[in-house]
């Protein structure tokens, strides 16, 4: 065959024999072309391994680099498996929507009404506290409350009794604020519901259907596959094995532990895509309520952590200039993944990582493959501009709390300032966290010296305001009110 080849019905060769395909409106897919960028990329920021997955025109195309372990050389390869940290959340929103439409639970209905052992700290709170604020993280339950209910079954009927006395980030139905805690209430949810587990639930009403074959919950599932080792270091620096695999209790399922190979990944995407049915024609989800998931409930503040303009049932959703989208990011013990789905062109990227500078990657392949699939200009990483405003700190300064951190804000001579403390079940977790607030906006800093897993050169550092007039800081998409 010659060097320069006509694309045949399939669409199967491309210019210079590179192998690749071509979709309904005529976009060529140069998977020879990918699979260099990834490798570069993948080098150049020091990542072990990745996989990506490309789904167009209904296909979903696998693509691997790398090494699953720097200490061992294994290879990652396309039916490698990943953890894929809060990317979990949507197999639980996704289960969640499934009962609903099934009519065996009431999205508006108080979660007491399903679980009767359900309290938040506040009383009050908790008879408002519905599955749909739960689904869209306006439920005010927080984040970062860790505890290890054990192996059992019962874990998470342990972690939902254990979890009543922790304070709430903000009052339900007012902002949102990132939420594992509500997650994992949402997987009670669907334990009582189903009179399963969530494990089991998962992957008989929603991992079979879909014929995800490689997608598994529990540590002891992903050792009969290549599963990939997460890795830590330095920025810039090639990172080494972490002193541990998965360090999450069994609990942390609903939220944070669903473990799968790219292509997997992209496939859930897929029947999202395709209005609720599965690749084989299984009908998974009404196309109602595929819509449903994705409509916006609440806006974010933070624009820039997950690069999130607002939220649904469970997806975060984009706006890039125009061009709507949706995803979900995760992150575990060094290891990083990143879904993005553009409806408009039926395209969506999976990409998979074990370490290193994960987001630099995600961040230029995933501009490039957007813009060349599907006409997506995403936006720069949150900067300083050139002329910084000035800002008056006087109303910023002060300390803020939420369950497991408080946030110091100072003025520093017309500079600002930001002690980020670990507390309570979180107080072992990491050293403070000194945090220099350069001015974007007159409410929008990016902050320096954190080098966190969402963020490229900066993280980013937003006040807000409660509807009561309280004033609140958000770091890392969790809500955290001024307390003085």
């Amino acid at each position: 065959m010659s060097n320069n080849v006509s694309w045949d019905e399939q669409g199967n060769w491309g210019a210079d024999g590179a192998w690749g395909t071509r979709d309904s409106a005529g976009r060529k897919l140069d998977l020879a072309h990918w699979q260099s960028r990834l490798d570069q990329l993948r080098a150049k920021h020091h990542v072990p391994g990745a996989a990506l997955a490309v789904l167009v025109d209904g296909t979903v195309h696998e693509l691997a680099s790398g090494v699953l372990h720097r200490g061992t050389g294994v290879e990652v390869t396309t039916d490698s498996v990943f953890q894929m940290g809060s990317i979990a959340k949507i197999y639980t929103a996704t289960l969640i929507m499934r009962l609903a439409e099934a009519g065996e639970l009431d999205l508006d209905a108080p979660v007491v009404d399903v679980l009767p052992e359900f309290s938040a700290a506040d009383p009050e709170a908790t008879k408002v506290i519905t599955t749909r604020r739960l689904l869209s993280h306006t439920s005010g339950l927080t984040c970062d409350f860790t505890y290890d209910s054990g192996r059992g079954d019962d874990c998470l009927a342990k972690y939902v009794e254990a979890a009543k006395a922790v304070a709430l980030d903000c009052p339900p139905g007012s902002v949102i604020s990132y939420s594992s805690v509500g997650y994992n209430v949402l997987g009670r949810i669907i334990e009582v519901v189903t009179g399963k587990v969530w494990d089991e639930a998962l992957r008989e009403l929603l991992l079979a259907p879909l014929g995800l074959t490689h997608t598994m919950t529990l540590p002891e599932e992903a050792l009969r596959f290549r599963a990939a080792m997460g890795h830590l270091g330095e920025p810039g620096q090639e990172p080494d094995p972490a002193p541990s695999w998965d360090l999450m209790p069994r609990s942390a399922g609903p939220y944070g532990r669903v473990i799968a190979t790219a292509g997997d990944l992209a496939r859930l995407a897929r029947m999202h895509l395709a209005g609720g049915v599965a690749e084989d024609g299984t009908r998974v989800l009404a196309e109602e309520t595929v819509a449903q998931m994705r409509r916006r409930v609440v806006d974010c503040p933070d624009k820039w952590t997950v690069s999130s303009d607002g939220w649904g049932l469970g997806w975060t959703l984009y706006d890039w200039n125009g061009v709507a989208g949706y995803g979900h990011d995760g992150a575990s013990i060094g290891q990083y993944g990143y879904l993005r789905v553009v409806p408009s062109a039926g395209v969506a990227v999976a990409l998979l990582t074990n370490g290193g500078g994960a987001r630099e990657v995600y961040a230029a392949l995933y501009r490039e493959l957007l813009a060349d699939l599907a006409g997506v200009t995403m936006p720069e990483p949150l900067a300083p501009p050139a002329a910084p405003p000035v800002i008056d700190w006087a109303p910023l300064v002060g300390t803020y709390r939420r369950e497991g951190v408080v946030i110091t804000v100072t003025d520093r001579g017309g500079s600002g300032h930001a002690l980020y403390e670990f507390v309570d079940g979180m107080k072992d977790f990491s050293e403070p966290l000194q945090i220099d607030l350069l001015p974007v906006t007159e409410t929008v800093f990016a902050g320096t010296g954190v080098g966190a897993a969402f963020s490229e050169d900066y993280t980013p550092v937003v006040f807000s305001t409660l509807p009561d007039g309280t004033g609140c800081i958000y770091i890392g998409m969790r809500c955290a009110p001024k307390a003085a």
